[in-house]
């Protein structure tokens, strides 16, 4: 529930609270060694570099740290960015947002479905003393948006209306940054088509905008008919699994606050383990006991156990697994039982030692809202067969609307 008992009229459908979340938009890591991160996500999986941040500008800036002043915003898609890397040196002396020790996520973003969606979002987590980190609108990217902590501290946000990057290519240009927001803004808002058109009439060159580099090192592989650097495409990015104090403390949050829905837990060696989604995925967010994660092997320094990023099917997720063991990627396996509704993945370890989980599918849950069983479930072998039998529900997730490159 959403723990005040009142309905609230979300776009003509009544809801226990005034926003919906639809998916997961973007994420972001805080980073220790930012340019070989870059070199990871961008040249070996795939991101492209939409802008650069400058945070050399910003009044909390220290000085002593100008050779990390930038960040970098990056897309698999036609959205501004879906991952973000920033340093970590940088984020820990901001003013306006608080990371705590342990944490390296910089953000869990969250798409809704409208702009007042957002305004209402607001009100709503005043109402339910929910601790807000910041309200308004960005540049880069130009979503609206409001920010929200967690009960462990991992910043979420919700946001609308994110920059869509076209056939060029081109990201906005820095002159029109005019119309972020620092505050709430009121309603209505004009559209973005009227934006443009001030901007245009202001004598700005709405053309000026960042443009991605040539990928390195050729494109020399067929990607199911497209020839790119690497022979694999990145076509939806989630789920997003973390290390918590309290498993049932988060998944109230998570649930009554946000209003992600459950779809199964488990217990993987006495560990309680919840899987929540926001659609028709099994899951986007997997929340795990932090004590779980010695007892894995991995990495103390985040509370991030991976981010996941589905591939277009499933051979091209075989030839990633060759790709990044050849190119000096660590790769790792873990349980099975930790993804349920995934069957095929690998995790690779990116500079920092965040695992970033590749796979080609995810089980979708259907109008009655039920899961499979485990019976149910595709057995995962060992040895990965060179092709597999459809499933009820494969390729039945979004279509990626391309192109590939």
């Amino acid at each position: 529930m959403s723990g005040n008992g009142q309905r609230y009229n979300v776009g003509g459908i009544l809801l226990e609270r005034p926003f919906k979340i639809r998916r997961l938009g973007h994420f972001g890591f805080n980073i220790e060694k930012l340019e070989e991160a870059r070199h990871f996500y961008g040249d070996l999986l795939g991101f492209t570099v939409s802008d650069k941040a400058d945070f050399s500008r910003a009044p909390w800036f220290p000085k002593d740290l100008a050779g990390e002043a930038q960040g970098y915003f990056m897309r698999y898609g036609t959205d501004h960015h879906a991952m973000v890397l920033f340093s970590k040196k940088i984020m820990d002396q901001r003013a306006d947002r608080k990371f705590v020790p342990g944490i390296t996520i910089n953000q869990i973003t969250w798409q809704c479905g409208s702009l007042r969606e957002i305004g209402d979002a607001h009100t709503y987590f005043q109402e339910q003393q929910v601790r807000l980190q910041r309200v308004g609108r960005d540049m880069p990217g130009s979503n609206w948006h409001v920010y929200v902590y967690d009960p462990d501290g991992h910043t979420n946000e919700l946001y609308y209306g994110i920059e869509q990057i076209g056939w060029n290519g081109n990201s906005k240009p820095r002159a029109l940054y005019y119309r972020g927001f620092q505050e709430k803004p009121e309603l209505p808002q004009m559209s973005e088509a009227a934006e443009v058109a001030e901007a245009e009439a202001k004598g700005i060159d709405i053309y000026g905008g960042n443009r991605p580099a040539a990928p390195n090192g050729g494109v020399k592989y067929d990607v199911d008919g497209v020839l790119l650097p690497r022979p694999f495409k990145i076509t939806k990015i989630g789920p997003v699994r973390l290390f918590v104090e309290d498993v049932g403390r988060a998944e109230r949050f998570y649930t009554e606050r946000l209003g992600l829905k459950k779809s199964e837990e488990s217990d993987y060696k006495g560990a309680r383990c919840v899987f929540l989604r926001c659609g028709a995925e099994h899951h986007s967010l997997a929340l795990y006991p932090t004590e779980l994660r010695a007892a894995l092997g991995l990495s103390a320094h985040t509370s991030c156990l991976s981010f996941g990023v589905e591939l277009a099917n499933y051979a091209q997720l075989r030839e990633a697994v060759g790709f990044l063991k050849a190119s000096g990627c660590e790769l790792l396996d873990l349980p099975p039982e930790l993804y349920p509704g995934i069957d095929y993945a690998a995790f690779a370890r990116d500079p920092d030692g965040h695992l970033i989980q590749l796979y080609y599918y995810m089980e979708q849950v259907g109008w009655d809202g039920r899961v499979r069983t485990s019976a149910e479930r595709r057995p995962v072998r060992r040895e990965w067969p060179a092709a597999l039998e459809p499933l009820a529900d494969t390729y039945t997730d979004q279509v990626f609307q391309g192109p590939f490159g």
